[in-house]
């Protein structure tokens, strides 16, 4: 079962923009490097398919990280995020510019992250999620700690989390279940 603050179900209802960091939450944090430079990253379906969920149920997706990866493009063309903010120092003031570009409060922004740095933006929005393995004093301000790990499914966790708290994950994944026919 996920840890879940008294006020998450609520403040997950009014999501109108969810972003999340990359490494330790849409992946595990390890870092590959191959021998020319590039850097890897193994991201998790599960969670892909929870963020295009999401989407489809009408809140904007977005991912603040502060590293910057090519492979990280890639991946949030492929889910169709369109909102991507790379090798950010300052993961606060670019949620603020992003919450005046949509016309919105942070009452309705939520933030998944793992570490330290995430704290400030987490502390801000109406709701806020980690992994199962974010930092202990990460997991002590979020508004949701998920049972999975970064990487792990945590994301596709969270995800569900908001969308039952809007009322919508039934509509959203009753196109994958099968017909009864009587």
């Amino acid at each position: 079962m996920p840890v879940v603050r008294e006020s998450a179900t609520a403040c997950a209802g009014r999501l109108k923009l969810m972003a999340f960091d990359v490494d330790g939450v849409l992946t595990d944090g390890s870092l590959f490097y191959t021998d020319d430079g590039v850097e890897i990253k193994a991201f998790n379906t599960l969670d892909g398919h929870g963020l295009k969920m999401l989407q489809q149920a009408g809140v904007t997706v977005a991912i603040i990280t502060g590293r910057r990866a090519r492979c990280v493009e890639l991946r949030a063309s492929n889910l169709g995020i369109g909102y991507l903010f790379q090798g950010v120092d300052n993961k606060l003031a670019v949620m603020n510019s992003l919450l005046v570009e949509l016309g919105l409060t942070a009452d309705v922004a939520g933030y998944m992250g793992d570490d330290l740095p995430d704290l400030p933006l987490m502390s801000a929005c109406g709701f806020s999620a980690t992994p199962g393995d974010g930092h202990a004093l990460v997991q002590s301000h979020a508004s949701l700690i998920a049972t999975r790990w970064g990487g792990r499914g945590a994301v596709r966790e969270v995800c569900e989390f908001i969308l039952e708290a809007q009322d919508k994950l039934a509509a959203v994944l009753a196109p994958y279940l099968p017909v009864v026919e009587r």
